[in-house]
């Protein structure tokens, strides 16, 4: 066996779909399998194949026990308060406070540690089951969307010292749902913990500013990347009909919205942009609303009714890998159909980083893009070209969109910019030397 290769154990709530950190999970495995070490997955949803993975249900975030402290947790509900209460009727006459959401029932705090010793326990049969020695973790203590996991890795890391990466891709202060909840104390031991043992990586500038001023943490930046040594196939004659099969006519743009439909992801902007531009275009939204709701998937069908503006729903024919259809349609994936769009748009108000904006470049297509939080730091300040707004469409962005659509040679000139520039900043290249030196800081040798 080579001393240089080492097993190494990915742990989150899934490692499945088209989801940011399965996508990255998966480059990141990628990477350390060329540099030689095995990489095993521990979950509660996984597609890794069984004799690399471990799968513990109830580390699923959308597990239903999960779902149901989800909801007590962070509901901020006057009937958990109330069930909180009621448990302990002994206490009424030595404390009142009747006007905190803030406490919580302490038949979950029971059902917490339980789940967290039954991980806890599932963690130690994973490390031994394939012989670790690293641990990454994937999300697991950064959003708090599974309490026991998260509480559960921690312990687990504290009681073995065992050497782990802290892979962080959304904290629960970048999200309005998590600001009011029960679980503060959780929230404080277990995203992020704070542990000798643990090197902490996040995927933009501003969570390491974040993590550092609220927990005293240091982090180092690995951002989002893609495999920009290795270029896209320009000819397949399988993809030659993605353009027929999505309704889009001769004459007409192809807009794609390579996102789920969640509200962050500002559909709503790529509608207008569509309508204002007064050019003919349909607009391909490529994903399903996810494990979010529909809600706005209805809202964003209303919107488009209202502006008349032809949106399509693609979901069921772009999936992860190509077949057909129960209906015997062509599945395509996402990226067969980049090379066929004229613009894709990418209008979110809130990102970790930007996968579609990496695979807009990958592909080499022409990018629409909000100037969220991220982009303006991170990104745009290294020279990439976009058409970007701030908030909201305005002629300008409508104006530059014309161009860039009607000018093809402008168009082939920023995509070959902004290539070089990925190939620089966001490359495998660029990641496999972090990764290099981050894991011989965890085994302490020098590299």
């Amino acid at each position: 066996m080579n001393p240089s290769s080492h097993n190494i154990g990915f742990i989150s709530t899934r490692f499945a779909g088209t989801d940011g950190v399965s996508l990255e999970t998966a480059k990141w495995a990628t990477v350390l399998e060329r540099l030689g070490h095995r990489c095993f997955y521990f979950a509660g949803v996984c597609d890794r194949g069984e004799e690399v993975s471990r799968i513990a249900p109830e580390a699923f975030y959308r597990h239903p026990e999960i779902d149901a402290l989800n909801q007590m947790a962070y509901s901020g509900s006057w009937t958990v308060t109330k069930e909180a209460r009621a448990a302990h009727p002994e206490m009424s006459d030595l404390h009142k406070d009747f006007f905190s959401i803030y406490v919580r029932p302490p038949k979950m705090t029971r059902r917490v540690n339980e789940l967290k010793e039954y991980l806890k326990d599932e963690l130690y049969k994973f490390a031994r089951q394939f012989s670790l020695e690293i641990l990454v973790v994937e999300n697991a203590l950064t959003i708090p969307l599974n309490l026991p996991l998260g509480l559960a890795v921690t312990e687990f890391i504290a009681e073995t010292g065992f050497p782990a990466i802290a892979h962080h891709h959304d904290f629960y202060w970048e999200r309005q749902r998590f600001q009011v909840n029960c679980v503060g104390d959780y929230l404080a031991a277990a995203f992020p913990p704070n542990l000798p043992s643990i090197r902490h990586v996040v995927i933009n500038s501003i969570q390491a500013q974040q993590i550092a001023s609220r927990h005293g943490v240091t982090s180092r930046v690995i951002p989002n990347v893609m495999d920009f040594d290795s270029p896209p196939s320009n000819h397949d004659p399988y993809t030659q009909s993605v353009r027929a099969d999505f309704g889009i006519g001769d004459g007409e743009y192809f807009f794609l919205q390579p996102t789920r439909v969640i509200q962050r992801k500002g559909i709503e902007h790529a509608i207008e942009l569509v309508r204002r531009l007064d050019l003919p275009a349909k607009l391909i939204i490529s994903h399903a609303s996810g494990d979010e709701g529909t809600d706005y998937e209805q809202r964003v069908r209303e919107y488009a009714h209202l502006l008349d503006v032809t949106v399509r729903f693609e979901s069921d024919q772009v999936q992860d890998e190509r077949g057909i259809t129960s209906d015997g349609k062509k599945i395509y994936t996402l990226g067969d159909i980049y090379p066929h769009a004229d613009l894709v748009t990418y209008p979110s108000s809130i990102e970790g980083f930007g996968n579609a904006f990496l695979e807009a470049v990958y592909y080499r297509r022409p990018i629409l893009v909000n100037n969220y939080s991220i982009y303006e730091v991170d990104i745009k300040p290294k020279g990439f070209h976009a058409v970007w707004f701030d908030g909201y469409i305005d002629t300008n962005a409508l104006d530059a969109t014309r161009y860039i659509l009607q000018n093809s040679a402008l168009a082939e000139e920023w995509a070959e910019t902004n290539y070089q520039l990925a190939k620089r900043y966001f490359s495998f290249t660029v990641l496999e030397r972090r990764l290099q030196s981050i894991l011989a800081d965890c085994l302490g040798q020098q590299i």
